[in-house]
Parts: C-alpha cells; sequence; structure tokens
C-alpha cells in the first residue's frame, strides 16, 4: 500500500503522483524505527539475507578454478596486453573506450604484475605474472551482476518467488560464468549494465517525491553508470538508449499534466539534462583525460593520434626532425581528418581501375609511409650539394615513395571505393614518369603562426612550411582535383586499409584533403623546437573517438576467410552455436562460450509470450473485459516496457550491423529477456490467484531445479573441460554446437 503518516507531518508531505509512476513498481516503504536490539535488526534486514546468500554463492562460482588454465584465454591476448601498456605508460589505439582497460592495467599493479608479459594467444602464463589474482578481481565484477539482478527485480515490484528466479538465472547461467572468469571486459560492460538499469528502477520508484535527496541521488546514479557503461564498450549506448526512452515517456506525461506548473517542467528538463547528458558525457570524457595523462610514453599506437599529440608523448623523436620543410626531405605526410592515418604505398596493385601500386593511408607506422619531395620531371633532378631549397606555398613537386621509388600520380580513372573521385597510386619510378605526377603544394594555415604563412615567399621564414603545425593540402596540376583520405575501407585486397582518392570538388573546409607533415628526415637541417608541439584535449579526444568508430567499422566479415568463432544475431537468441574460447587438444584445459539452455530458451521464449499477452489483454479491454486492477495493469506494462524494449534495443543494432559478431556480444541483450522470463512467471503463476500457495511453490520448485540441474549439467564448459572432450558425453543438446571434435 502506499505509504501515508496519516497527516501528521502536513509541511513536508509530498504530494500524492498525478501519473502511474506510484503503481507501476515497488510501492514506497514505511521508514522503519531505529533497532534497539541486534535480534530487531536482523529482523529488519531479513529480506537481504537472500542476496547474500546469493552473492556468496556467486563468489564461489566465479572463483571455482579460476586459475585451473595457465595460459592466455581467448581475449585475454587483447586485453591484457592492453592492461600492460598501462603498466609500462606506453600509448596504445583499440576500439574500445579506456576505462574497462584500465580497470585491467589496475588489477595488474594490485597483483604486483610488472607489465612485461606479452600475452600470446595460448602462452603459457611464466611465475611472475600474477594471472589468477588479476582474473579474481575482474570476476568481482561478475559476483557484483547477482545481487544486482535480485535487488532490480526487488525494485521492478516482482514478488519474490520471481526474484529469486532472477537471481537464480544470473548465478546459474553458464555464458555469464565463463565470461567472467577471465581478464576481459565483459563482466565490467554487464556489471554496468546491470548497474543502469537498477538504478534507473529505483530512480523510477523514488518519482512520488520529486526533487527529493534520494530523487536526485538516484537520477544521478543512474547518468554515473552510463558514463561508466559506454567507457567500457560503445555498446553501452544501447542501455543509454533505453533510460533515453523512459526518460522521453516520463517527461510527455508529465507534459500532459495541466496541474504541474511550468517551472516544475522546467525543473524536471533541467535535471533530466544535466543528470542523464552532462553527467555522462563528464564520465565518457573523464576516462579519455585519465588514459591520456597516464599513457604519455610513445607506444604502438601513436599513429593513430594527430601529429601534434604524438609530439608530446616521452620517447617520440619529433623533437629532433627539422622544423622547416625543405627539397630532399624524406617525411610521412598525415592525414589531419578526424581518425585519418598515415600517406603509405606497398609493392601490391590495384586488381580494378589502373593495376598500378596501391596508395592507401595506413594507421601504423613503418618505412612504407615514407615520401621523399622532389622537383617536377621539367626542372631536373635533385642537387643535394646545391643551396637548399624551402618548401612553399605553390610550389608544384613530386612525391617520390622511398621503398619503391614510385611517384604519387592520379589520372582520369575512377577511385575503387570513392567512385566520384579519381584513382591515386604509385606510378613510375626515378627515371619514368609524366606530367601526372606533378602535386601543387597548397598552405592553408598553421596551427601556431595563423594563416599568414602563405602570404610569405620561401626566403621568408615567416613563410615555410613547418612540420607538424603547418595545415597543407596537394592540387593535382593537370586534374584539378584533391588529395583526400575520407576513412572510406578498401576491401580485403587493399588490407582493409583507408583508401586514398583525388576529390574533383574543391572544398576548402573539408578536413580531409588537409594534411601536415609528421616524421621529417633532413641531414642538411637543424633539429626543430619543442615549444610548438601541444596539442588540445577535446581535439584529441574526438579525434580518437572518430579513429575507435572508423576501425569498428572496418571489422567486417571476409567473405574469403571461414571465421569459426563468429556466428549470426539470428543464432544467439536459441543458442545455435557456441564459441570454443582456446585450442581444443586432448591436453587441453577446454572453455565453451555457451549458455544454460533452460534459460535461454526460456527467457527467449518469454519475449515472445509476453507481447502476446499485451496483444490479448489490450484487445480485451477494447472490449471492456476487466483483467487487471489498474495496478496491476500498469505494473504489468511498466515491467514488460523495461525488459522488452531493453532486449531490442541491444539486439536489434546487431541484425543491421556490417562487422563480425560473437555470441558474447549478445550476453549484454540476455539480461532483459531473463526479467521478461521472470516476469511473464510472475504474473501467469505467482501473482496469479488461480493457483494456491502450495501450486506456487510446486512450479517455483520445478523452475529453479530445471536452472539449478542444468547448470550442473553444463559446468564445465565453464569451469574447463579436461582431457579427451568426447569422454565428456551428453553435452550435445543441439547438433549445431561444435564442442566435440
Amino acid at each position: 500500500m502506499y505509504y501515508d503518516d496519516e497527516g501528521k507531518d502536513v509541511y513536508a508531505k509530498q504530494h500524492r503522483p498525478r501519473n502511474s509512476r506510484l503503481t507501476s513498481g515497488r510501492l514506497p516503504q514505511a521508514p522503519l524505527p531505529p533497532p534497539t536490539s541486534l535480534k530487531e535488526f536482523f529482523l529488519q534486514n531479513l529480506e537481504h539475507i537472500p542476496p547474500i546468500i546469493y552473492t556468496l554463492l556467486s563468489c564461489y562460482t566465479r572463483f571455482h578454478k579460476i586459475g585451473a588454465s595457465n595460459v592466455v584465454v581467448w581475449d585475454e591476448a587483447h586485453f591484457g596486453k592492453f592492461g600492460s601498456h598501462y603498466l609500462k605508460r606506453e600509448f596504445y589505439f583499440d576500439v574500445h573506450p579506456p576505462l574497462g582497460k584500465m580497470l585491467v592495467g589496475l588489477a595488474g599493479l594490485l597483483s604486483g604484475y610488472d607489465g612485461s608479459f606479452d600475452f600470446k594467444s595460448g602462452a603459457e602464463y611464466p611465475e611472475h605474472v600474477p594471472f589468477v589474482a588479476m582474473r579474481v578481481m575482474l570476476a568481482m565484477f561478475g559476483v557484483g551482476m547477482v545481487p544486482l539482478g535480485w535487488y532490480t527485480a526487488v525494485e521492478l515490484g516482482m514478488s519474490s518467488w520471481a526474484c529469486h528466479l532472477v537471481a537464480l538465472m544470473v548465478l546459474c547461467d553458464v555464458g555469464w560464468l565463463c565470461i567472467s572468469r577471465f581478464i576481459l571486459l565483459d563482466s565490467m560492460l554487464l556489471f554496468f549494465t546491470f548497474l543502469t538499469v537498477f538504478c534507473l528502477t529505483k530512480f523510477h520508484n523514488q518519482q512520488w517525491q520529486s526533487f527529493s535527496p534520494d530523487w536526485w541521488l538516484w537520477l544521478s546514479m543512474t547518468g554515473i553508470s552510463i558514463g561508466c557503461v559506454t567507457s567500457v564498450k560503445m555498446i553501452g549506448l544501447f542501455v543509454t538508449a533505453l533510460v533515453g526512452l523512459y526518460t522521453i515517456e516520463d517527461l510527455w506525461e508529465k507534459f500532459g499534466d495541466l496541474k504541474m506548473p511550468v517551472h516544475e517542467q522546467i525543473k524536471h528538463w533541467s535535471a533530466r539534462i544535466v543528470c542523464l547528458i552532462v553527467v555522462p558525457i563528464l564520465v565518457f570524457m573523464a576516462s579519455f583525460k585519465i588514459h591520456f595523462m597516464i599513457l604519455n610514453h610513445s607506444g604502438p599506437g601513436d599513429a593513430q593520434m594527430s601529429s601534434l599529440f604524438q609530439a608530446n608523448l616521452v620517447g617520440n623523436d619529433f623533437s629532433k626532425n627539422p622544423l622547416e620543410v625543405a627539397y630532399g626531405s624524406k617525411l610521412t605526410l598525415k592525414n589531419m581528418g578526424w581518425g585519418g592515418g598515415l600517406l603509405h604505398s606497398h609493392v601490391q596493385t590495384y586488381p580494378v581501375g589502373s593495376n598500378q601500386q596501391q596508395v592507401t593511408c595506413y594507421h601504423y607506422k613503418d618505412s612504407n609511409n615514407d615520401w621523399i619531395i622532389t622537383p617536377r620531371w621539367d626542372e631536373g633532378p635533385y642537387n643535394p650539394n646545391g643551396p637548399i631549397k624551402f618548401l612553399a606555398h605553390g610550389d608544384v613537386i613530386r612525391l617520390v615513395h622511398g621503398p619503391t621509388t614510385r611517384n604519387l600520380h592520379s589520372h582520369a580513372i575512377v577511385a575503387p571505393v570513392s567512385k566520384l573521385n579519381w584513382e591515386v597510386s604509385g606510378y613510375g619510378n626515378e627515371t619514368i614518369g609524366d606530367k601526372h605526377d606533378h602535386w601543387v603544394v597548397e598552405i592553408v594555415d598553421d596551427i601556431k603562426r595563423g594563416s599568414d604563412v602563405k602570404k610569405h615567399g620561401r626566403d621568408d621564414p615567416k613563410g615555410r612550411i613547418h612540420s607538424l603545425t603547418t595545415r597543407l593540402r596537394f592540387k593535382h596540376e593537370t586534374l584539378g582535383c584533391y588529395l583526400r583520405a575520407a576513412n572510406a575501407i578498401l576491401p580485403q585486397w587493399g588490407f582493409k586499409q583507408v583508401e586514398v582518392s583525388c576529390d574533383k570538388e574543391n572544398n576548402p573546409n573539408d578536413v580531409h584533403t588537409y594534411w601536415n607533415v609528421e616524421s621529417h628526415w633532413n641531414e642538411r637541417l637543424p633539429p626543430g623546437d619543442t615549444k610548438f608541439y601541444r596539442s588540445p584535449f577535446l581535439r584529441d579526444f574526438w579525434h580518437l573517438n572518430v579513429a575507435m568508430m572508423t576501425s569498428n567499422n572496418a571489422l567486417i566479415p571476409d567473405p574469403d576467410k571461414e571465421d569459426i568463432l563468429a556466428s549470426k544475431p539470428t543464432d544467439w537468441p536459441f543458442l545455435h552455436l557456441g564459441l570454443r574460447m582456446c585450442g581444443w587438444g586432448d591436453t587441453q584445459l577446454k572453455y565453451y562460450l555457451l549458455g544454460t539452455p533452460i534459460i535461454w530458451w526460456g527467457s527467449t521464449i518469454s519475449l515472445v509470450v509476453g507481447l502476446l499477452m499485451f496483444g490479448v489483454y489490450i484487445l480485451r479491454m477494447q472490449r471492456k473485459y476487466v483483467d487487471m486492477e489498474p495496478r496491476e495493469w500498469e505494473h504489468f506494462v511498466y515491467v514488460g516496457k523495461i525488459a522488452f524494449f531493453g532486449w531490442v534495443l541491444h539486439f536489434a543494432p546487431f541484425l543491421i550491423m556490417g562487422r563480425v559478431t560473437y555470441l558474447h556480444h549478445y550476453l549484454p541483450t540476455l539480461y532483459f529477456s531473463v526479467l521478461m522470463f521472470a516476469h511473464v512467471l510472475d504474473h501467469v503463476v505467482f501473482s496469479s490467484r488461480r493457483f494456491t500457495e502450495k501450486t506456487k511453490w510446486i512450479a517455483f520448485g520445478i523452475i529453479a531445479g530445471l536452472i539449478v540441474c542444468t547448470f550442473w549439467w553444463f559446468r564445465g564448459v565453464a569451469f574447463g573441460i579436461d582431457g579427451p572432450v568426447n569422454d565428456h558425453w551428453g553435452l550435445l543438446w543441439r547438433k549445431s554446437w561444435n564442442i566435440y571434435n
């Protein structure tokens, strides 16, 4: 019942809600008097005994035999290595945001790991790597999923039977269990997803007392949770969308409340904007700020960032590079578009178009990024003993590829991906070439010196092109097009590198046609001055995020290669296929990522059943049948919306994604179908007036028994299958599972 103080506190009394928010979740609870004895304290907190027991059981399942496999399992090869980079403070690049990987590094630091292991897949951990301690620390996030599942069910207003089932399913799913026991990001992603839903349900139940301290607390915690989950993986945006839909509906209802003053409407909007938009963005940005502060040494991911960012890294050699660029200089050219790479070429040729040598943009440093500035063909060869001639605005040059001596070339042949642009290729050599090798250097501006640079000639130091800071465009002298790299990805024959083309449109504001000199070598010139080298955080933050999205979009299935680990989203709801997480030899401990069948199949069926039930109730309501009281109906719809839309928002995006997908991508989605499973059972059985208490206990016992028994049957796929896999019979419940050899 709604808590009422019988008018005793008239001034502090909150208004009764004007909408259905009060009737849909857990009803407000009367405050308990302070306990006067230990027994009274115990009795007042009896409701917390079950989640404590489940949490202890979760500790057992998550930690049991966690160090049995002493080899690098599955993606530990990636995330363990990223943790090593944090400990060595080396800058690296990855497609995921940094929070989860920083927590991996923290686990290593607290475990006493020194960052010296390279985490090669399948390699045995040496004695000095405390991999067990690191796994245990990260498994704590998996432990936390269980009490969060319980308390979320409580806040959703489910019966105690349904709360037990939610906790049991979170505890006993071998997929969630298996993924939580290794040095991976998934346990953190799942924990923060669970936490976001929990905070949302807590906030929902405070809506009867808007702007109270508890209301502000849980609204703020929801925003912080959103920031954390998106800072682990961008998949966190899916649960963010669920919170967004809830908020839109909530504000829409308040907008329709004519008794609510305008100033209160504005307060509600302002609170949502601050707590659910500004706070998550600040948390997300803070994770990158800490990421940049820790990784202040040069590392394998430097080339993904802007040249100015790299110049600030300890161990970078840019300070030794000459500042002013001249003919004969060997250099690398960095595209200044968001996520831009280095101008690159290699001996492989285009299989389409001209069939000449490929020119691409590459995000890693190697000698194939080196180019030499030489005079145009009609000016004769470069004389290394002649007077130094500095590069200036308006010069017409050739760019010669260092390793292959090919000339940067363009012609009236369409580019392989950007069909509206011309192809850029490597052509000829030191003695063979034509006018299509000529490029006009155009200065856009200089980040430090402004736009006046191009007004001065080469003889004036103010007009000389500087490495790192001067922004350039390269115009093809014959075609009039501009050298451009806009994150269009080449097919497999181009090694999934970024296409370089010649853009016919002269758009002076297109940053993908902007280039700067990054590395620069010229023995005839003195080293530069490092005082120029500064890069603002916001630019670095945006640059890295675009690079992450570009690289993530490039993770598309290769039709020429069969990936036995990959699966389609349609395979997931009914467990069509599992995933081998390691080698499958007889002497290896084997882990197979697979869900507990009764949980996955039952939760998927419940989504369909729940939707059908909603449709039937709507039809019956239209015919004036009264199946439920208003409180029951509001609760049925509220929990159903959280579960169903949460599942759709997490599952549907994978259906339209072009990137390669794996079974573990479904694990956050599964949580919402589990909530729907418990909700449907709660509605049909446990909250029904048609069944006796004994019948409900029998039903609960059967369902709980099936969950526990199937977990026990499949526990080996998470704890490790020892010896020949064919000796472990009874695991092939579907012929499509590749458990057996």
